[in-house]
């Protein structure tokens, strides 16, 4: 069966907050240090909903195997035309190209929600080896590199830094 990209619903929350839940407590690829529960990411996919903007899961083999969603950027209204994109796999489903799948079908449910802007906060280690493949991944989708804020998170003992992209759908 080949995997597929579908908007997500209610019933794949539990999965979702598994797999975030991994990279919460297992890395830095995020700086959350609390795993949001099932409940937490139901309100989230009621919220993105509400505002029209993409939550989308890459299910294979009858699984879900790793989510993409495009958040608000900022509360200020002025910014309501532009997202910060979130992707992520389930442990064991990376290197098959679901990123990919779900990237792109997010840019485009991007561009048909009316979205101008879509930027992506990356996580990174100061060597830069932590991002590499998240940033590889982007610039295949026409992500620039935008900039590069140091040390502004701590987690699992060390500083981490952001890398920021930014990419106009369509």
């Amino acid at each position: 069966m080949e995997p597929r990209v579908r908007p997500a619903e209610k019933a794949d929350m539990e999965a979702v907050a598994a797999v975030y839940a991994h990279y919460v407590t297992e890395t830095v690829a995020t700086f959350d240090e609390q795993a949001p529960d099932t409940s937490a990411w139901r309100a989230r996919l009621l919220d993105l909903r509400e505002r029209g903007l993409p939550f989308l899961v890459a299910e294979a083999g009858g699984e879900v195997a790793g989510y993409a969603l495009a958040a608000p950027w900022k509360p200020k209204s002025a910014y309501r035309y532009t997202v910060e994109d979130s992707v992520y796999l389930a442990p064991g489903r990376t290197g098959a190209g679901l990123g990919t799948l779900l990237l792109g079908s997010l840019v485009e449910s991007c561009a048909e929600a009316g979205i101008r802007s879509i930027i992506a906060v990356i996580a990174d280690t100061p060597d830069g080896a932590q991002a590499a493949a998240s940033i590889a991944l982007h610039e295949r989708y026409g992500f620039s590199h935008t900039g590069r804020l140091e040390g502004v998170g701590y987690k699992h003992g060390g500083w981490l830094d952001t890398v920021l992209m930014q990419r106009a759908p369509g």
